[in-house]
């Protein structure tokens, strides 16, 4: 009990602090909770007037400082945009602000919701915001305070800029209130946005409200990463944790440095073991990240096969009651093709899945269960640490290797804390905790590493778009705009860079002095014998390019030859042997990818990669007429009748005759070298050890020296770039020195997106001009969708009017690009074809199950979560060419008809978002 000095003290501070901050005073109140010292040091210095950058981790309550904002906007009679970076987080964040603000007061704008926008509060997407900026909207009028939430979102390489255009762009008077994630460059960050924005403090906090502890599970027992908090700091793995997994490793008999191929006899735990196991330790609910949307579909399947059930009766019921008031407007037969009933089944014991492959409906039902208690273990892709506030008690990690759409890459320490961060839900657990599953190729030091490291720069990724070029150059004319681009945060990054790359420059050259010493010869100049040595290695290697390109040619040219029935032998790879085409796969705009039956009865393309060299037809087989290679039976007899051909080994063996004769350029380097008096050195090759460190050294310095030379007004000069294309294609013209936009500039400034310039050549082409609603859809699809990852299939596009745009798209773009070269430019990316018959025959009328069905990738089927993001894109281009100036009567009509089209079924089940509380405060 505190004495009546120490109640009569505290009054004091309270009375001083509601001197000094009667807003804050008045918002605190309403809280049910006390604000932690970097909530109130914020809110204190947005109450003085000055902007803010709010630094913590995940869970610490960031977005109390942004709702504070809300509430100093609506005491001073002013607005408050409240911006996020994904749909999902906009969403709930609407439904946060109506809970407290009510409904009158809060609107929200993400492109596919637009609800009271005139509102003093509105939440919204950065690009909605961006996009005011660039029209000059009135609803900017009163504008007072504009919160960025997850601000960090700038060093995104895909949308990162739409942060910076927008932190660039706002009005002096608006207060900005940026939010981010832990970075070890928040100085940095708040400098700029000083010289940018005036007035703005850094708040940074690393204290995470709710400890996390981390462990490693090996087999069936779980370790303790460190012994203690000291042990933690100093990143001392657990003694017990090593002993142990050495001695595992000394079992299996496994060679690390074999990598994978030196795994022996390591299944690893069971998804329903490590499940069963986090229940006995009382550590759901849990979010197990896996890094494939296969592999969380799978992990349910497994755990439900595995008799697992989590939850109690009365659980069950209500989790039945939310899933069907959530989908009561989905169709039966729509419930069908989306797997409802399986999935439902997950969901009432307690299990589901996670990801964008899934319906977003689907995915928000999850999101609202799993914070509700009721969902327990969920298997979840990286996306979901990007996304809404959906904290666990446990997080586990199956692999610290994911696919990033090229190659499998570590996680990186930042990558690690993101995830890990959803563990300790504030105000229910005293602790969080974080499960690495360890496999013999894992390294419980570095686990440690990636568990301690607190390095995480921002790094901007700002770069001008055509889009962004012909709208600067609107507003501010050529000079000013250049001005802009000088001002943002990568050219801020560029020219501090440059001190530090001096310095190593200077470095880099008194250690190269240092190896010319010891590279010495008493023979001769044996820098001239080394330049000889590098010449012949890039000849040999260029030489080796050229072959293999010649060989890559002969095997595309000979794939175009074959016909159905043709067997030929896939030389290596999983699906080595023969094979049997059943569709040519040419005739379209890109290489041949004959689909293929194997003698193992795989059916499915194979590319002009998989051979070395000309592709040879060795024997024919019939294939029936209507063969359906999707038929197992079919497939089976198929298959047989492919071994019973009998082809002789020998010849189904039969390489290619070696091309080419010899290089004499080559030879003449080689007689010189032999010639050449440091040749016949007995030091030659420790001279030349040497040598080689030098030429990578000097290497390394010129890459140093290029980018000194280029970072400053390096952006500038990209600008000046874009803006020369722009003005020699008639976008943007000059008038007495002074560079202005024509009107096929004015329609190019009201394209968003990622194919903005290629999107305005077809509208002044009147590519789209005669294709109907469907068509259009089918058509525009081309400059949006991207396969997930290479080696999906490409699929064909419909004859006639679609094919015909299609054709003139890609025409339109060839040309784009080569213009693009020549100005030093890489913007537009190439047209992608894989959704125009989901999109055709859906704006058709056809129904989902077809539609699903139409495209087939590495995984099978679209899923329908894919389907709803891509559709969604296409009718917000829609929008765009129903609205922008300069488009035609008639592609504005189709484009409407196209938006009605497609907003049907699944594409009409969008809601706001689930109703759920909010968890980061």
């Amino acid at each position: 009990m505190t004495s009546p000095a120490e109640r009569y003290a505290a009054a004091r501070r309270r009375a001083a602090e509601t001197s000094r901050s009667p807003a804050l005073a008045d918002f605190a109140a309403s809280l049910s909770f006390s604000l932690d010292p970097f909530q109130r040091d914020a809110c204190e210095a947005l109450e003085r007037g000055s902007g803010v950058l709010v630094c913590a981790p995940t869970g610490a309550g960031k977005t109390v400082v942004g709702e504070f904002a809300v509430h100093l906007a609506l005491v001073q009679g002013r607005k408050c945009f409240y911006t996020t970076p994904i749909k999902a987080l906009s969403n709930q964040k609407y439904h946060d602000l109506v809970a407290r603000h009510g409904a009158a007061k809060v609107g929200l704008l993400t492109g596919d919701n637009a609800i009271n926008g005139d509102a003093p509060v509105v939440v919204m997407t950065t690009e909605v915001l961006r996009n005011m900026l660039y029209a000059g909207s009135s609803a900017l009028n009163g504008l007072s305070y504009v919160v960025m939430d997850e601000v960090h979102y700038l060093a995104d390489r895909f949308r990162g800029a739409v942060w910076e255009e927008v932190i660039i762009h706002l009005p002096p008077s608006v207060t900005l209130v940026s939010l981010s994630a832990t970075v070890s460059n928040a100085e940095e960050f708040a400098d700029w946005l000083v010289t940018v924005r005036g007035q703005t403090e850094a708040v940074v906090s690393e204290h995470r409200p709710v400890p996390l502890w981390q462990h490693m599970l090996v087999g069936r027992r779980m370790f303790d990463l460190f012994h203690d908090v000291e042990a933690a700091q100093k990143h001392d793995v657990h003694p017990e944790l090593l002993r142990h997994t050495r001695e595992m490793v000394r079992r299996m008999d496994f060679d690390p440095g074999r990598g994978r191929a030196g795994r022996r006899r390591w299944p690893g735990p069971l998804r329903a073991d490590v499940v069963e196991r986090l229940d006995r330790e009382a550590l759901l609910p849990a979010i197990l990240f896996i890094f494939s949307r296969a592999g969380c579909d799978a992990a349910v399947q497994q755990c439900l096969q595995a008799g697992l059930r989590l939850t109690t009766p009365d659980e069950r019921a209500e989790i039945r009651a939310v899933a069907e008031a959530r989908t009561v407007d989905i169709s039966s037969e729509d419930l069908q093709v989306l797997g409802y009933w399986e999935w439902l089944d997950g969901l009432e014991r307690g299990l589901a899945a996670h990801h964008a492959g899934m319906l977003p409906a689907f995915k928000e039902i999850v999101e609202e269960l799993f914070v509700r208690g009721l969902v327990k273990a969920v298997f979840a892709t990286e996306t979901l640490a990007l996304g809404i506030n959906m904290p666990a008690r446990c997080v586990v990690l199956e692999r610290l290797v994911k696919f990033n759409g090229e190659a499998h890459v570590d996680l990186t320490p930042g990558e690690y804390t993101q995830l890990t961060g959803r563990a300790g839900r504030r105000g229910i657990d005293i602790e969080g905790h974080a499960v690495v599953v360890w496999a013999p190729e894992v390294d419980p030091r570095h686990v440690a590493g990636l568990a301690s490291t607190r390095t995480y720069p921002l790094r901007s990724s700002f770069r001008p778009s055509y889009n962004m070029a012909v709208n600067l150059v609107g507003t501010l004319g050529g000079d000013r705009a250049r001005e802009l681009l000088e001002s943002s945060f990568a050219q801020f990054q560029a020219d501090r860079s440059v001190v530090g790359l001096a310095r190593q420059v200077q470095r880099n050259t008194e250690t190269a002095q240092a190896y010319a010493a010891e590279m010495e010869c008493d023979r001769g100049d044996f820098a001239e014998y080394f330049d000889i040595r590098v010449a012949i290695g890039d000849r040999e290697r260029a030489q080796a390019r050229q072959n293999a390109n010649q060989r890559r040619a002969a095997a595309i040219t000979s794939l175009e030859k074959l016909r159905v029935g043709d067997v030929i032998r896939v030389p290596s790879g999983r699906r080595a042997g023969l094979a049997v085409i059943l569709d040519p796969g040419s005739g379209g705009f890109n290489e041949p990818r004959p689909l293929v039956l194997t003698e193992d009865r795989w059916a499915g393309r194979i590319s002009a990669g998989e051979f070395a060299g000309p592709v040879e037809a060795l024997a024919r087989v019939r294939v029936p007429k209507h063969f359906n290679h999707r038929s197992p039976a079919e497939r089976r007899d198929l298959a047989a009748a492919l071994r019973a051909v009998g082809v002789d080994a020998r010849v189904a063996r039969r390489s290619a005759r070696r091309g080419g004769g010899e290089d004499r350029e080559l030879e003449r380097l080689r007689h010189q070298l032999r010639a050449h008096p440091c040749h016949a050195c007995p030091d030659r090759e420790e001279h030349a050890r040497w040598a080689e460190r030098k030429h990578r050294l000097d290497r390394d310095t010129q890459s140093l020296r290029d980018k000194v030379a280029g970072r400053t007004g390096s952006l500038t000069r990209t600008f000046d770039q874009v803006c020369a294309l722009l003005e020699r294609r008639g976008y943007l013209a000059s008038t007495d020195g002074k560079l202005g936009v024509t009107d096929a500039g004015r329609t190019l400034a009201r394209v968003w997106t990622e194919a903005d310039l290629l999107v305005a050549e077809c509208l002044r082409r009147g590519v789209w001009e005669e294709l109907s609603a469907a068509e259009l859809a089918a058509a525009v699809s081309v400059l949006l969708y991207e396969a997930r990852r290479e080696g999906d299939e490409r699929a064909s596009v419909p004859r006639g009017p679609v094919g015909d745009a299609v054709e003139r798209t890609v025409e339109i773009w060839s040309e784009l690009e080569t213009d693009e070269a020549a100005h030093g430019l890489e913007l537009t990316r190439e047209p992608d074809f894989g959704f125009v018959w989901p999109i055709y025959r859906w704006a058709r009328g056809e129904p989902l199950s077809k539609v699903l069905g139409s495209v087939h990738t590495l995984d099978g089927d679209m899923p329908a979560g894919d389907f709803v993001r891509w559709a969604r894109q296409v009718v917000d281009l829609l929008g765009q060419l129903s609205d922008a100036a300069g488009v035609s009567t008639r592609v504005r009509r189709s484009a409407r008809e196209a938006i009605v089209a497609v907003n049907r079924g699944v594409l009409a089940y969008a809601t706001v978002g689930a109703a759920v509380p909010a968890a980061d405060i």
